[in-house]
């Protein structure tokens, strides 16, 4: 049975209240939310390196169709998000602000959409509730203030998914048109972000959800034959052009990392089918505890009576699906399942707008129960982590930075588990409902201003930032046995990378790159003759150079784990 009483899917798009104003102050809000932690964190390495880097490169060279790493070829995904990188570049200049400004736009742009088909769709407050939860989910709030593809690729599919929905509820004509365009033109913008899964995802969704209710007759009426021309006057152009100057493109591009990437450990990225569980509670708590009951009171009644909700069951497909294409891939990482987290937030939006019109108990007892279980289990977690790092300098180092922070951390999530709880004991949904916004935006607040106090783990611009006045046009960068991601960003310049190939092997095997691609004898070689060579590395492996007897190793500064060396006493 459902918890509230019945009510129709289909509420009236234009229900009381201003469709600007509530936009505006959303963005205004929002932007806040998203925008106010953009440039107090130097770039984490490896994503928010690699992602910088690539586009500047690309304002360096001028060369916006082959994407290079380090200057060596990068196929790995399409090249619209290096486009968008670029132009701000180009724009607002190098920074940390610039770089992570279209994150935080998609970000803001994913909750707008939710709110517009919330509202469209139920209500004026189902779509204020839906966008708070999305905005105030954990995952969701840190994908949107970090440099990678998933926040932009996932607000492609959801602007997709939410035109298609919106669009087979009107009927034929031009209204219907535009949203089933804006529905091909974003798979295609997705699919320029983030290769295949742009229209894959999108594909099986709409294909279930039609099977499901039996719906192919809305295939003679989805515009098929221009929105397939528009989807490829947008997708296709870059693919075809880039795989005409780079032969290699097409095998290493589509099969490597699409097919084999999704059905064999190649990117040795494999954890257990289960993975994405804890992931899920985890970044949308505390919401995730009402995600059950938001789905059963949005499809009540008998198997036979699906169709009468149908965009409930397009939302529980949505997330449903993606969540299980994601959890059968034998290569999975944290953000792959940012894209099940707006379907379900405009679940919950409909499900907590219909608790607070109705005035009833948010879902029974054992609901808030397993908010408070969630919550202390997530504190008492922080601090145990704070009490039992493994005996290592480098944890205790990082614990020196991070161990006041994460008091701060676990009172948030005791609070955030405490007060819905008692909140829920009075019998007041609203209230309770209000607690809980309140309480997620705590505890994203006290996450967010924690995260700058890792910069020197996660990153090597303290280091950059003292070799780069002392660089003369001569002078030679290394990274050795490994590559620091954001070291070519903060110095503007390549480096050389001692015996580490990575995610670049690929590229040094279709061009040259042996002048700064290079292994240890090559190293020794230069790093023994008469010119000035600077050396980032891990302390460890700075010990074990200095302990071969080969060569001077002054060190200029150390910053977290890392160090500067030079072969050459320094001038001043």
């Amino acid at each position: 049975m459902s918890d509230f009483p019945a009510s129709r899917s289909h509420a009236p798009a234009a229900d009381a209240g201003h469709w600007w104003r509530d936009l505006l102050l959303l963005m205004l809000m929002l932007g806040v939310l998203f925008g106010n932690e953009l440039g107090s964190r130097t770039l984490w390495e490896p994503d928010e390196g690699r992602y910088a880097e690539i586009p500047r490169e690309m304002v360096q060279t001028g060369d916006y169709l082959t994407p290079r790493l380090n200057g060596v070829k990068y196929f790995e995904k399409p090249a619209l998000f290096y486009w968008l990188q670029a132009g701000a570049i180009r724009v607002f200049g190098l920074n940390e602000w610039s770089l992570r400004l279209w994150t935080a736009l998609f970000a803001l742009l994913g909750c707008l959409m939710v709110y517009v088909a919330a509202r469209r769709l139920y209500s004026r407050r189902a779509g204020w509730l839906a966008a708070g939860v999305l905005a105030t989910s954990p995952m969701y709030d840190f994908l949107g203030s970090i440099i990678t593809l998933d926040m932009a690729v996932s607000t492609f599919l959801t602007f997709a998914l939410l035109a298609f929905l919106l669009g087979v509820r009107e009927p034929p004509g031009q209204a219907r048109r535009l949203w089933l365009w804006g529905f091909y033109a974003a798979c295609a913008l997705a699919t320029l972000t983030k290769g295949l899964i742009g229209m894959v995802l999108p594909a099986m969704v709409v294909g279930a959800w039609m099977l499901l209710l039996n719906e192919w007759r809305q295939l003679r009426t989805l515009y098929l034959p221009t929105g397939l021309l528009l989807f490829l006057a947008i997708a296709a152009p870059w693919h075809v052009l880039v795989a005409r100057a780079n032969p290699e493109f097409a095998q290493f591009y589509f099969i490597h990392e699409h097919f084999q990437r999704y059905l064999t450990t190649v990117h040795q990225r494999y954890e257990p089918a289960w993975f994405f569980i804890p992931v899920l509670v985890l970044g949308m708590f505390p919401w995730i505890a009402f995600v059950g009951h938001a789905v059963k009171d949005a499809m009540p009644g008998a198997w036979s009576e699906r169709r009468l909700h149908r965009e409930s069951w397009f939302l529980v497909l949505w997330a449903g699906l993606v969540f299980l294409f994601f959890s059968a891939s034998q290569s999975k990482l944290i953000p792959y399942i940012l894209p099940v987290l707006p379907p379900l937030a405009l679940l919950l939006g409909r499900y907590l707008a219909r608790a607070w019109d109705h005035s009833e108990l948010l879902g029974p007892r054992r609901v808030f129960w397993l908010v408070l279980v969630l919550g202390l289990g997530m504190a008492f977690a922080v601090l145990y982590v704070r009490h039992h790092l493994p005996a290592h300098p480098r944890a205790e180092s990082m614990l020196g930075l991070v161990g006041t922070h994460l008091y701060w951390m676990a009172a948030a999530l005791l609070l955030a588990a405490v007060v819905p709880f008692a909140f829920s004991r009075w019998r007041n949904c609203r209230r309770t409902i209000a607690s809980l916004l309140a309480v997620s935006v705590l505890v994203i607040a006290v996450f967010d201003t924690s995260l700058p106090r890792l910069n020197d783990f996660r990153s090597v611009k303290p280091l950059a930032l003292i070799l780069k006045p002392m660089l003369h046009p001569d002078d030679e960068v290394m990274a050795y046995q490994t590559y620091y991601q954001d070291l070519p960003v903060y110095l503007e310049r390549r480096i050389t990378v001692v015996g580490w190939k990575g995610e670049l092997e690929f590229g040094m095997q279709v061009e040259d790159t042996s002048a700064w691609m290079i292994e240890e004898p090559a190293f020794w070689e230069r790093w023994e003759g008469a010119r000035r060579v600077y050396l980032l590395t891990a302390l460890d492996n700075y010990d074990k150079l200095r302990a071969e007897g080969r060569g001077q190793f002054r060190l200029i500064a150390q910053s977290g784990p890392n160090v500067l060396v030079t072969n050459r006493m320094v001038q001043p």
